[in-house]
């Protein structure tokens, strides 16, 4: 079985931090979303992997994930010059995937659990489709699948205005080579893409077995700002542990769970986890609260922040309380004349705002 994850798309929905860093890059509890899925991967046994990316991102995306060895994976890079939909990114993939069985993963989506199970009880069965669904409550804003008693799946409908069921499609897909004789079958949908849902019903249509993995576990898309928020509070929430690698002095407080890299320096500052600091990281005369990630090499000084996510060599100075809060790369949040009150921001790379 062989693997294809998709890292293009525009990341419209995390602008403007997405205009100068691919969403799939963006980092959850200090680590982009991509190195989850590569150690899901990994995890499964699955070694040939194809990624999906944009010509704007390729070049990010190829610098991080490398070769694959890190994850013992071997990568395959294949560009897809437009985002015109995901079964159109299979179609892209064709030549790599060949007639292999393949999981097909988004590359901006979370999950609790892994997916060996899924590929072990695929590659035993005989269905040509296996789906991840997770209960959702309001499907309206999803993919929905409708599934017979035997767990079979029988119609999917896409952002349904009386859904048949509550159970949303996750990004996460298992595909016989007969997908690709489906999506030779349709055409492009009302938004100019080819959807793999429309391929997926195709299949079943065709006499295709489909079948549905219900996720007991969690599952996050990290699409949209307080999405992305709410997926770091949850990784950190369930991986985080106490780990001081850089240096606190005898007038700081460190407080629950919290991970601290080498390299970063804390001076008078109480840090209540769980929270992440990463390399080189300064916190002097400030508060650091819950459900925070630093980035490598920011300063924050004379500040209170609190479940936030700041991207690397940043910097926060005198600002009263910041929270809710999403700061690209290399961006600058200062106190001018007058603040009052808390702060919720989403700014991107390269970035200055005085409050």
């Amino acid at each position: 079985m062989k693997a294809l994850v998709l890292s293009g798309g525009k990341g419209t929905r995390l602008r403007p931090l997405t205009h100068t860093i691919a969403k799939q890059l963006v980092p959850v509890a200090n680590r982009p979303i991509l190195g989850y899925v590569m150690n899901h991967l990994q995890d499964a046994g699955i070694k040939e992997t194809g990624v999906i990316v944009a010509p704007e991102t390729m070049d990010e995306v190829k610098k991080y994930l490398g070769d694959g060895s890190h994850w013992n994976l071997e990568i395959t890079y294949i560009t897809q010059e437009q985002p015109l939909g995901l079964a159109h990114a299979v179609k892209t993939a064709r030549m790599f995937l060949g007639d292999d069985s393949f999981v097909m993963y988004l590359g901006d989506n979370l999950l609790g659990s892994g997916i060996s199970s899924a590929v072990k009880a695929f590659q035993e069965g005989e269905t040509d489709c296996r789906i991840f669904l997770k209960k959702v409550s309001d499907p309206r804003a999803f993919g929905v699948a409708e599934l017979d008693e035997q767990g079979n799946i029988i119609r999917l409908v896409e952002k349904p205005k009386i859904p048949p069921s509550d159970l949303a499609l996750v990004g996460v897909y298992l595909f016989s080579r007969a997908i690709h004789d489906a999506i030779d079958t349709i055409k492009p949908s009302w938004r100019g893409e080819l959807e793999i849902t429309d391929a997926i019903q195709a299949l079943i249509q065709a006499g295709g077995h489909v079948k549905g993995e219900i996720l007991d576990s969690w599952w996050l898309d990290t699409g949209k700002k307080d999405d992305f928020l709410a997926a770091n509070t949850t990784v950190l929430d369930q991986y985080i542990k106490r780990i001081i690698k850089g240096s606190t002095d005898t007038e700081s407080t460190i407080e629950g769970r919290v991970e601290i890299e080498e390299g970063a320096k804390i001076t008078k500052s109480t840090i209540r986890g769980p929270v992440v600091i990463g390399k080189g990281a300064v916190i002097d005369n400030s508060f650091i609260g819950p459900y925070s990630s630093i980035g490598d090499n920011t300063f924050i000084k004379d500040s209170v922040i609190e479940h936030v996510v700041i991207l690397k060599n940043s910097r926060v100075e005198g600002v009263i309380r910041l929270e809710d809060s999403l700061i690209g790369r290399n961006a600058r949040v200062t106190k001018g004349k007058r603040l009052r009150g808390a702060l919720r921001l989403m700014i991107g790379d390269h970035s200055q705002v005085e409050i």
